[in-house]
């Protein structure tokens, strides 16, 4: 009977110690409350990356909604957050200008398959081999152009079009502010806004992990706008039915001058990099799942092509809200596709609140993102210790700002392969006498050993063309690891030119070969 009564009995109920346990286990704990930080951080920057780039500020909501409920959902990064991103600002604003909101659909639209193509190939870890000083210099250039541009803005003026003109304006600029011949009221808000920022960490912990320092200094800022009834420039406010557009027969234009195929290139390389470097780098702050970097750039050419389609602006993986993503707590890719619906629910639910924005506000958070994106820190520690990868950095940053992205970024590339060209090409010369039989003239040994290449030429040809031409030389190049075809062909023609007008024996060993 007490066999039987045991066998009969219910289980006993977990005591009430095990219910937090249960609950801390379930990931939505932290992903719903990640979500909501996430969200306060991308709601400043979607608007102002926007009205940075010329278009209305609903269509960088758009991309943010797209990069949560969409890329969120897709499978390569975990943690990693997608949206609108300043880096690609600059280039946008100069598409726009160039050809107008309605082609910018179409530009982005070919971003996206070209992502799309580019992870069905498997390239997505190609882009882990390009330079790491090219792409610091890269975020140096934009984060530099966007703070130039930006000034201006802080002062309720309209920016110069290129990087020359924003320096070069620059005097001028600063001699209204101090005249007054530019609004005042306006600078004096964005600095306010500018310096909320910057001193936003050094507020009590407790307040600066509830409110994000973008939406506090925003927040303010309009608050501030609101009360005083301030004259100044805000954000103007349109439904997101009135700015989504697909793209028409007439923004095809854009893709048929070289110049719009470049920028189609440009934004698919830009976008890619910074998307598959964000990923590395958000890696590193957690320990949960690595990102499969073909799957993720498979996941941001789907983002991008539906962006496309709605007319919006390009989406990258943005490194300021996937570590504001993983310090928030998030386990699980809930808390990206969450901060996607906030968004969404903020956009259609309190539209008129973007009205209340000051485009001053906008332009100090932007100026404060720029100035962020440049590695003070990193160059220095390379000025101290690798002055070719500083030299590398810093030329791609000011190429960026003299010219456009596109190009700065290529000129970057060249000169990093140039530097590694240069710094493997290495080859030792080295000539000696070495004692002859029978009495003769001792023999000149030139000996070479390393890697022959044409960048070596020059030290190469002067270092033989400098062998007199009466005594016999022995040229060794057994010792080459390399020896590209330049140096194939001077070497064989120095030996032609020697033999002719030497009467001194040449011996070569290995044996130059004929080359036409």
């Amino acid at each position: 009977m007490p066999r039987r009564r045991a066998l009969s009995a219910r289980p006993a109920a977990p005591p009430a110690a095990t219910v937090p346990a249960l609950l801390r286990a379930v990931p939505w704990r932290h992903d719903l409350p990640a979500s909501l930080v996430v969200f306060l951080v991308a709601l400043p920057l979607c608007v102002g990356v926007a009205v940075a780039s010329g278009v209305p500020a609903e269509l960088g909501l758009v991309t943010g909604i797209v990069g949560g409920l969409v890329v969120g959902a897709l499978p390569g990064s975990t943690l990693q957050v997608s949206g609108p991103a300043a880096g690609l600002t600059v280039l946008v604003h100069e598409a726009v200008q160039q050809y107008g909101v309605g082609a910018l659909g179409v530009l982005v639209l070919l971003t996206g398959l070209l992502q799309l193509a580019m992870g069905a190939l498997r390239l997505g870890r190609w882009f882990r081999a390009m330079s790491a000083s090219v792409v610091h210099g890269m975020l140096a250039g934009i984060g530099l152009t966007l703070l130039l541009g930006q000034l201006y803005a802080l002062a309720d003026r309209r920016g110069p079009g290129t990087g020359p003109e924003k320096i070069a304006g620059l005097p001028a600029l600063l001699r209204d502010v101090v005249s007054g011949a530019a609004d005042r009221g306006a600078l004096a808000l964005g600095a306010a806004t500018l310096l909320v920022l910057v001193g936003w960490k050094h507020l009590p912990s407790r307040l600066a992990r509830a409110v994000p320092g973008p939406l506090g200094a925003v927040g303010l800022a309009a608050a501030v706008t609101a009360l005083a009834d301030l004259p100044v420039a805000r954000v103007e406010v349109a439904g997101l039915l009135d700015v989504v557009h697909l793209p028409d027969h007439a923004a095809l234009g854009a893709l048929a001058t070289t110049a719009g195929a470049g920028t189609v290139l440009a934004f698919t390389l830009i976008a890619s990099a910074e998307t598959l470097f964000s990923a590395a780098a958000v890696d590193r702050m957690h320990h949960g799942p690595r990102t499969d970097y073909d799957r993720e750039l498979t996941a941001q050419g789907i983002g991008n092509t539906l962006c496309g389609l709605l007319g919006a602006l390009p989406m990258t993986a943005v490194i300021v809200r996937s570590a504001t993503n993983v310090r928030a707590g998030a386990r699980t890719k809930a808390s990206r596709v969450l901060h996607g619906g906030w968004l969404l629910l903020f956009t259609a639910l309190l539209p008129g609140a973007l009205g209340l924005v000051p485009l001053t506000a906008l332009a100090a958070v932007l100026v404060h993102a720029g100035a962020k994106l440049v590695p003070l820190r990193r160059i220095a520690a390379l000025c101290r210790d690798h002055r070719g990868e500083a030299a590398v950095l810093v030329v791609t940053a000011v190429s960026i700002i003299t010219t456009d992205l596109f190009e700065g970024v290529l000129i970057g590339i060249g000169l990093a392969v140039v530097k590694s060209a240069w710094q493997t090409s290495h080859l030792q010369i080295g000539v000696e006498e070495r004692p002859a039989p029978g009495g003769e003239e001792a023999l000149l040994r030139v000996r070479l050993t390393g890697n022959a290449t044409f960048l070596r030429l020059p030290r190469l040809l002067d270092t033989l063309e400098r062998l007199p031409a009466d005594r016999p030389v022995e040229l060794d190049w057994s010792g080459l690891r390399h020896l590209d075809h330049a140096c194939t062909v001077a070497l064989t023609t120095w030996a032609a030119q020697h033999r002719a007008r030497s009467s001194a024996p040449l011996a070569v060993e290995p044996p130059l070969p004929t080359v036409v």
